[in-house]
């Protein structure tokens, strides 16, 4: 491996005038704001998908008031959130010519198919069927109404999945050799399924669909709990509560033992990401951290097992990245010439694990609550939903900040550094300045997707027979207003 100085971190104009953020940072930095607000849009459409399924499947079938009620408020959902994706995610492929062009040129030829994959078969058909799904209900028959639901779940899945080939290929490239064209390094494709389908594909895939699942029925029970918290008497939100935490029951358990699993993988294809993941620094037995506090605020950018406070268990690190041995080796951080951000990974890793078992624990509260047949008479419960809806999310956004972070200081591993790909004529005054840009425009877009759900659960309500007062506080329903009218 060729060793690389650091690029700066700030950059000058002259004497006196304020610094900006290297190029190579501030890049980054704007790509890591934008996928990290896109991620969530994109998770939302995905981890619905099988809720709206289910719920215009149900309605057509029973013609029940409460599924009807469910599939139209969620397809308002999907509708904003698919809006605000698109909105988000588009500028991040102009961002690969204006930041990273050398990246462009070494790996268009890999990444170019899949993400028009993504477009032509994954984008359009998840848009023009949900046009169907928003306006068709009372224009085409049953069986199309229903088709239409599933082919925008397949849309919103297929999608996912063309973004994940890209990012899997980053992360394990596989069906490709480097060759010199026009006096450049760049990569050529000779292998469309090994390249398509690498070693980490199947993990990834797998991992974050499952992942966008768990957020959205942490979000589906949240809502549900608010509105019942408000008038506990509503079948059709009785009911999606009950489905969400059924499907938290599944999800939530599996994503740990899935978890566990691919850790491994990573080991495998990845070391210097898992040893980060852990702190580990030399190289033999590793521990495995389950909690960790630090000593002091160094420890916070720089955690080592002298400035932390651990609850380890010894050697079970080596169990788990070998598979069954304890006295396994663990390469570790030390035998690297560069290393990534070592404490995002590390703390990353241990809020999204932490927030995992709090799902599991949730989850299993409202089996315990379900079976009990006291599901939604439980204000306890109700309002840890309520709190937990948002948690999915930061989980989902913590763990890619390990699965991406971690691979630094690589954009493609092993063969292209990020520093490599980011543009020789990009000034950090105006990577600086877009970055502070795009931090601004998302954000209002933030507010603008908060303000929309805020919006569509008050006249849920408001439908529901629940008033709001002119000091915006609710009260009870409306004498002679039915549960579902």
């Amino acid at each position: 491996m060729t060793y690389m100085s650091p690029t700066p971190v700030l950059t000058t104009l002259g004497p006196g005038v304020m610094p900006f953020l290297s190029a190579e940072l501030a890049s980054r930095m704007q790509f890591g704001w934008t996928i990290s607000v896109h991620i969530i849009f994109a998770s939302l459409s995905i981890g619905l998908a099988p809720f709206i399924v289910y719920f215009t499947w149900k309605d057509v079938r029973t013609n029940d008031d409460r599924y009807a009620r469910l599939r139209s408020f969620w397809v308002k959902v999907f509708a904003a959130g698919f809006v605000m994706g698109t909105v988000t995610g588009i500028p991040m492929s102009f961002q690969f010519g204006t930041n990273f062009p050398q990246f462009s040129e070494v790996a268009g030829e890999l990444i170019g198919g899949p993400l028009t994959f993504e477009a032509k078969m994954a984008f359009f058909l998840e848009a023009v069927f949900l046009g169907v799904l928003l306006y068709g209900r009372e224009r085409v028959r049953d069986r199309t109404y229903v088709l239409s639901s599933v082919l925008v779940g397949v849309g919103a899945w297929l999608s996912g999945f063309w973004i994940l080939v890209v990012n899997a290929w980053m992360q394990t490239p596989r069906g490709y050799e480097m060759i010199t064209r026009n006096g450049m390094e760049v990569a050529k494709l000779t292998d469309p399924l090994a390249a398509f389908l690498t070693p980490r594909m199947t993990w990834m895939y797998v991992h974050m669909m499952n992942a966008s699942v768990i957020s959205v029925a942490l979000l589906v029970a949240g809502v549900s709990a608010y509105v019942i918290w408000k008038k506990p008497d509503t079948n059709a939100w009785n009911t999606a509560l009950k489905l969400a935490v059924v499907l938290l029951v599944v999800s939530a358990p599996f994503q740990a033992i899935h978890g566990d699993a691919y850790g491994r993988h990573v080991e495998d294809t990845q070391p210097q990401k898992f040893a980060a993941m852990e702190a580990h620094y030399e190289t033999g037995q590793a521990d495995l951290h389950l909690l960790a506090f630090p000593k002091s605020a160094s420890a916070l950018t720089d955690p080592r097992a002298e400035n932390l406070v651990t609850v380890s268990l010894p050697a079970v690190g080596s169990f788990l990245a070998s598979g069954g041995d304890f006295d396994a080796e663990v390469i570790g951080l030390n035998e690297y010439e560069e290393n990534p951000p070592v404490a995002l990974v590390f703390w990353s890793f241990r809020f999204m694990v932490g927030l995992g078992f709090l799902f599991i624990g949730l989850a299993l509260w409202g089996g315990y609550l379900t079976y009990r047949g006291r599901l939604s008479d439980s204000t306890r419960y109700l309002k840890a939903m309520i709190a937990a809806s948002p948690l999915g999310y930061a989980a989902l956004l913590t763990g890619w900040y390990v699965t991406e972070i971690g691979r630094q200081p690589w954009v493609i591993q092993g063969e292209l550094k990020t520093s490599e790909a980011v543009s020789p004529t990009l000034t950090g005054t105006e990577a600086t300045l877009t970055l502070v840009g795009f931090v601004v425009v998302y954000v209002g877009l933030i507010l603008t997707a908060l303000y929309i759900l805020k919006w569509l659960v008050r006249e849920e309500l408001q439908a529901l027979g629940v008033r709001e007062s002119s000091d915006g506080r609710w009260h009870g329903p409306v004498p002679g207003v039915s549960d579902d009218d």
